[in-house]
């Protein structure tokens, strides 16, 4: 039995089982070194070697959400909280549904912009879901949604965009890696390779908007009040150091592209102003610090159980195992790459770092199966991708969790992994076999 697709599977039905996310991550973490030949001593030191890889990720969000409260404490999230509860109750008065749209639409389009016009990933979720969930709530309207909507905007961008973190994937990633592989990738236009797998997920987002969560669904609302509006008081004043505060942060994490960095820099922006007193700092920082703990402690447990699979070398195995079952089918042969893919990602939680993984030994598959070196680039990039939603220990998923959760009201694996899961990866994985086909 393969160790990676047995420590995968393991974390995958312990997450299920509502077993937490980091727990699942250990105990699959030391199956799969076990069954690598590791041995306890050596799954251990491979997991505490790749822990320090997710520090990093892990400090960012902490501060993030340090950052995240701060603009709570300012009143700006309860301002845009009323200005759309009173939209609310214009439309419900007229018998609209207009309300409902603007939101899908706004947390859409912030969402896909995050990825390329404004590269700041998931750390808008933080500051602009939360002050959204009474309205959402008040509305019925089912964050499992939500949550799909969002994971669209965070990850078709990159994968079919060559902006932003699209141009990060696209060209010096998946592009790079099939030329290293000895493909000539110089007349490929990338956006053509991934058009057709876009579109999959494009129809899972369709999917579930018009169908699977179009219906209402009740929340309770004093938990969310009591998470997100504590203090309703705001001012001009208050507002405008939020406003500047936000700025702030952005620039300076685009300048020096750290997320560290801008979101301390936003904190010290209402540290100074007074807008957040000194005497409260510590306080509210380590609030802030807690509601983001979660997400980074599964994104550090997430490097350990990646560097294990690494260290077992059952992933170079499980590649080479495909490569043989395949024979000579191209049909067989694509199924099988998007599925190892699939698998993968769904372990390491990182399309970027499947890639180089999986490209060494498909690309020269890919060339020996005939497949053009358009397909190539689509069955390679598509295999990358396929995971991202739907994988426990992606921030594709931990993102949106973590805005929607603030109140207890949204499970991490049942309300975002599985509807994520069932809604992009099986249509990407339809898409993808079809553009492999067709390219």
């Amino acid at each position: 039995m393969n160790a990676v697709v047995t420590a995968v599977g393991i974390m995958l039905v312990l997450s299920l089982c509502r077993v937490h996310v980091v727990v699942a991550l250990i105990v699959g973490a030391l199956a799969g070194g076990l069954l690598g030949g590791l041995g306890l001593e050596g799954s251990l030191a491979a997991f505490n070697k790749g822990l320090g890889g997710g520090a990093t990720v892990a400090l960012s969000y902490a501060l993030l959400g340090a950052f995240a409260v701060a603009i709570a404490k300012s009143g700006l999230a309860h301002a845009l909280a009323d200005r759309a509860l009173a939209l609310v109750g214009r439309q419900q008065e007229q018998g609209g549904n207009a309300v409902k749209w603007l939101l899908i639409g706004l947390l859409l389009a912030v969402s896909v912009a995050s990825q390329n016009i404004l590269p700041i990933h998931i750390a808008f979720i933080p500051l602009l879901v939360p002050p959204l969930l009474y309205v959402l709530s008040k509305l019925q309207i089912d964050r499992r949604l939500i949550a799909c909507v969002i994971t669209f905007g965070l990850i078709t961008p990159y994968m079919f965009l060559p902006v932003g973190f699209g141009n990060i994937f696209l060209n010096e990633i998946l592009l790079a890696n099939v030329a290293k592989g000895g493909v000539d990738v110089s007349g490929v236009n990338v956006t053509e390779a991934m058009l057709i797998p876009a579109a999959g997920m494009l129809f899972g987002l369709l999917l579930a908007v018009f169908f699977s969560y179009r219906g209402k669904r009740d929340y309770a609302l004093q938990p969310i009040a009591q998470a997100e509006r504590v203090e309703a008081r705001y001012s001009p004043l208050s507002l405008l150091v939020a406003a500047v505060a936000v700025v702030v942060a952005f620039v300076v994490q685009l300048w020096l592209d750290s997320m560290i960095v801008g979101a301390l820099a936003g904190f010290v922006v209402f540290s100074v102003s007074g807008v957040v007193r000194w005497k409260e700092a510590d306080d509210l920082f380590t609030e802030g610090m807690k509601m983001m703990a979660m997400i980074g402690f599964i994104m550090i447990a997430a490097q350990g159980f990646a560097e294990v699979m690494n260290a077992t070398g059952d992933v170079q195995a499980l590649v080479d195992a495909s490569a043989a079952w395949i024979g000579n089918s191209k049909a067989l042969g694509a199924l099988l790459m998007l599925l190892v893919g699939l698998l993968v990602t769904m372990g390491i939680g990182s399309s970027f770092s499947t890639v180089p993984i999986i490209a060494a030994i498909f690309v020269p598959l890919g060339v020996q199966l005939g497949f053009s070196p358009l397909a190539i680039v689509c069955i390679v990039g598509t295999a990358g991708a396929l995971g991202d939603a739907g994988s426990p220990a992606s921030d594709s998923t931990l993102g949106p969790t973590s805005g929607l959760n603030i109140d207890g009201q949204h499970n991490h694996i049942w309300d975002t992994v599985v509807p994520t899961f069932l809604h992009y990866n099986l249509p990407l994985l339809v898409f993808g076999w079809a553009a492999a086909m067709l390219l």
